[in-house]
């Protein structure tokens, strides 16, 4: 099947990326994805925008190029209670939130607390996807997080960057494996991620798709194929508003 979406991509609004929205969306649209979610790094990543940037997304247009755009915003899990760096205030302005951990802001702790950190943000009801959780920059339980992801209705995402030879993420693919494992085994969806840093990455999925054959991961749960199914399951409209 053919991915119709992405919804974890940055611009040069993160710092350390290299395309504009407008790039991005045409890059969106030349791959014939139908929606494209333009997650700018939260401010405490070095070089990432100020919350003044996540206060303005209202003046881009949420349609370019035939493909509909949701503005939001990777944020920061910071510690093991789970604190994230923008508030709620600012989640009011976004069309999309997504989390997740990064070793330039995060203090973490032993497996169990790295665990019940990601748990409070799963059980945040703002969060709508938990980016790269395979990734091994804090060991976790994946276990619980499944459950809990399948309890909220929060994605965790299987992140096709991470697992690039040149990042030297050595237990990406095994822990992506065992969570796709497990949310086979507890019929949970997922979404898979390009993590995009330049236009030319929108959509790039090359390193994640032979992870889901080689698990026999089934179709019906990769939400990139079901835009309007992965909205309505993420409380997002399905239409522009």
């Amino acid at each position: 099947m053919t991915p119709l979406l992405d919804l974890h991509t940055h611009t040069v609004a993160s710092g350390h990326a290299y395309s504009t929205v407008q790039e991005m969306a045409r890059a969106a649209a030349d791959c014939k994805l139908q929606i494209l979610g333009i997650t700018d790094h939260a401010p405490s990543i070095p070089g990432a925008p100020q919350s003044i940037y996540f206060r303005n997304l209202h003046v881009v247009p949420r349609m370019m190029y035939g493909v509909r755009l949701l503005m939001g915003a990777e944020l920061n899990i910071l510690d093991t209670t789970g604190r994230l760096d923008l508030d709620e205030q600012h989640y009011r302005m976004l069309d999309l939130r997504i989390a997740g951990i990064h070793s330039l802001c995060w203090q973490g702790g032993t497996r169990q607390q790295n665990t019940d950190a990601m748990l409070a943000v799963i059980h945040n009801p703002w969060t709508h996807i938990i980016s790269h959780p395979g990734d091994g920059t804090a060991e976790l339980l994946f276990e619980p997080l499944v459950l809990a992801a399948r309890a909220t209705h929060t994605l965790l995402e299987i992140n096709a960057s991470s697992m690039k030879p040149c990042r030297h993420k050595d237990v990406a693919v095994p822990n992506n494996i065992e969570i796709l494992r497990l949310c086979r085994h507890y019929d949970v969806p997922i979404i898979l991620g390009s993590d995009a840093h330049i236009s030319f990455s929108v959509a790039d999925y090359e390193y994640a798709l032979p992870l889901l054959e080689a698990s026999q991961f089934p179709d019906e749960l990769v939400m990139n194929y079901y835009p309007d199914e992965c909205l309505r399951y993420l409380n997002i409209p399905t239409s522009i508003e």
